[in-house]
């Protein structure tokens, strides 16, 4: 029983018990007084009887006739002469039915006067004793009436009262329930604070329980920067803040090789005759050429989303654009950049040597970087500045308009040419957490099934995405009530899609009444999420409630972003491929990757690696704190 109900009943019985004490004690009071009244009167009249009789000479007849004519006035109940010897001279006796309240009331309260008693004389002599006993009936509807008036005095102060009670329980209640929800929130990952409500007791729990939010956000800040820091140091250049070349190489063959790839483009930009710039310009100047000439890299980077830029040696740098449309555009725009940036330092000189490659997924990450090295060699054999863009194995069997594309996708969804396909998610002991399922489309009846990464950059600038991730919630769901031995499928959601709130609501309403949504495990690219960040929050907001897991993918590429973070009640991470490839080798990422786990089992969120490739790095993922693995390296769990 909750607190507030205790409470109620409390207040319920205690008034209860008030009214209750109150109004025995009021109608004994006012029986009390009726009875004394009665035979305060009963003496009076008698008195007044005797002395009316004493001083007219009664006789028998006299006193005969004074009795029944006093009787007959329907004010006693008992009027009695007796002679001195105790002989009733008159005598007249009355049992009135009609008491003026009900016969239960009279047995319960019943009233009891003294009968009034007054000696009748004769001369000097007595005559005899006048006995008088008044009516009842009219105390007993005088202390009838009253009870009413009571009963109704009090239930109305019973229901004042309750109704002050009310409000103040619910002026309680509002800052209580505030305390309440902010506890609940720390139990699911989402650190919030409450406004100090007034009452003294409650403003000082708020308090407290504010300041051990800002204490835990302070905690989980300070450490949040300090990981940022190693993250920094083990994968960036320490001269111009970019990816070095084994955060780039990563993240290159993880564009290249994953599941959900879409192909790219690589830039590789060469600072032209670096050696003789340093030894013209000096090891200072030179420092703030190549400074430049990233700040030339970053401004074409921070264009693309999903873009990073890296240095890769002393003069050599590179941008990695993933679904690029329009590769030469943007090679003019970066090479414009780099030459504006380098001309401040080079006027009269050739300043950048830029080689670019446009690349679909599946093709070695070897082949991309050959090519885009040949491209970049003809150029410098020219020996100015210049730019050259090479395409790598287009197909040239794929839609060449948008409509084509349109009515493609369409026509899958309509004909159900839909399907998921799945890839375990293992703890590190070997047992399935869940099975990444992502989808794929059929063209014709007969045709392949074809990976997200061809259709799905289409699908983005068609709008059609909250189309296809409804699709593959369907999908997954049945699934799940089809397979209840199964622990739980794992859906991507396009970010295009949460920014729409018509899909929420419908996303919502699909999982509201499904028995396997609290298997269901739904995942957002951690860009994707920041980049729609109040979306991706009223997402957290309204699937709470139903029961699915929630969780960002690809994770740690903004990793000092991760202050957002806090009040999404998130249930896990998987961290993404460019940190965990190379792990066993790379003490810096081992640093990050251990700070990182900690901080998310803090805040009760599961770590996952994506794109494991190898036993090595698989094993390393341990002593850093991963509670799971998914990628190539990742086995079929043994049944």
């Amino acid at each position: 029983m909750s607190m507030f109900r205790q409470l109620w009943l409390a207040i319920i019985a205690s008034t209860l018990m008030a009214l209750a004490g109150s109004l025995l004690v009021s109608m004994l009071s006012a029986r009390a007084y009726l009875e004394s009244q009665l035979s305060i009167k009963n003496t009076d009249n008698a008195t007044a009887l005797a002395l009316s009789l004493s001083q007219s000479n009664p006789d028998e007849v006299t006193v005969e006739l004074v009795v029944a004519s006093l009787f007959d006035g329907g004010h006693y109940e008992l009027v009695r002469v007796t002679n001195p010897q105790g002989k009733v001279i008159s005598e007249r006796l009355g049992s009135d039915t009609n008491l003026g309240a009900p016969s239960w009331f009279a047995r319960l309260l019943p009233i009891h006067a003294q009968a009034g008693q007054a000696q009748i004389s004769s001369g000097w002599k007595q005559f005899g004793v006048v006995t008088l006993i008044s009516q009842s009936r009219f105390a007993y509807a005088a202390l009838w009436k009253s009870t009413q008036e009571m009963v109704l005095a009090l239930a109305l102060a019973g229901l004042a009262g309750g109704y002050m009670s009310t409000l103040v329980l619910r002026r309680l209640r509002k800052p209580l329930n505030a305390v309440i929800d902010q506890a609940q929130a720390i139990t699911e990952r989402r650190f919030v604070t409450m406004d100090e409500p007034t009452v003294p007791e409650l403003k000082k729990l708020a308090r407290a329980m504010n300041v051990t939010v800002a204490r835990l956000k302070a905690m989980f800040d300070d450490e949040a920067k300090r990981l940022e820091g190693v993250r920094r140091e083990a994968n960036c250049d320490t001269l111009t803040g970019l990816a070095n070349r084994s955060n780039f190489m990563a993240r290159l063959r993880d564009t290249v090789q994953a599941e959900h790839s879409t192909g790219g483009t690589v830039f590789i930009a060469r600072v032209a005759n670096l050696a003789t710039v340093n030894q013209s310009l000096g090891r200072k100047d030179t420092d703030q050429l190549l400074r430049a000439f990233s700040r030339g890299l970053v401004s074409i980077a921070q264009q693309c989303p999903d873009a990073l830029a890296a240095r890769l040696n002393g003069a050599d740098f590179a941008v990695l654009v993933p679904e690029l449309e329009s590769p030469q555009e943007v090679a003019q725009q970066l090479f414009q950049a780099l030459t504006r940036e380098a001309s401040v330092y080079l006027p009269d000189r050739p300043s950048t040597w830029l080689g670019c490659g446009n690349f679909p997924p599946g093709v070695e990450v070897e082949t991309i970087l050959a090519q885009v090295d040949m491209a970049l060699a003809a150029v410098e054999a020219d020996g100015a500045s210049g730019m050259r863009v090479v395409n790598l194995h287009i197909a040239d069997d794929a839609p060449k308009s948008t409509e084509e594309w349109s009515k493609l996708i369409h026509r899958a969804l309509d004909q159900k040419w839909v399907r998921l396909v799945s890839f375990p998610v293992l703890s590190l002991d070997g047992r399935l957490i869940h099975r990444e399922c992502p989808l794929r489309l059929m063209f014709d009846e007969h045709g392949e099934w074809q990976p997200a990464g061809k259709f799905l950059p289409v699908a983005e600038r068609l709008k059609l995405t909250p189309q296809l991730d409804l699709a593959a919630v369907a999908l997954g769901l049945d699934e799940l009530e089809a397979k209840p031995q199964l622990t739980g499928l794992a859906i991507n959601l396009s970010a295009s899609s949460i920014h729409l709130a018509e899909f929420r609501t419908s996303l919502h309403k699909l999982l509201k009444h499904r028995a396997g949504a609290q298997r269901l495990w739904l995942e957002v690219a951690e860009s994707g999420a920041l980049a729609h960040f109040d979306a991706f929050k009223a997402l957290c907001n309204d699937l709470r409630g139903v029961g699915c897991k929630l969780g960002l993918e690809h994770f740690g590429r903004q990793f000092s972003e991760i202050g957002r973070l806090h009040d999404l009640g998130l249930d896990y991470i998987k961290v993404d491929g460019s940190f965990v490839r190379g792990l066993d080798g790379n003490a810096g990422n081992q640093a990050f990757l251990k700070g990182l786990s900690t901080i998310a089992h803090s805040i009760g969120l599961k770590v996952i690696a994506e794109g494991v490739t190898n036993e090595v790095d698989l094993k390393a993922l341990g002593s850093v704190g991963f509670d799971g693995a998914t990628g190539p390296a990742v086995n079929e769990p043994s049944q």
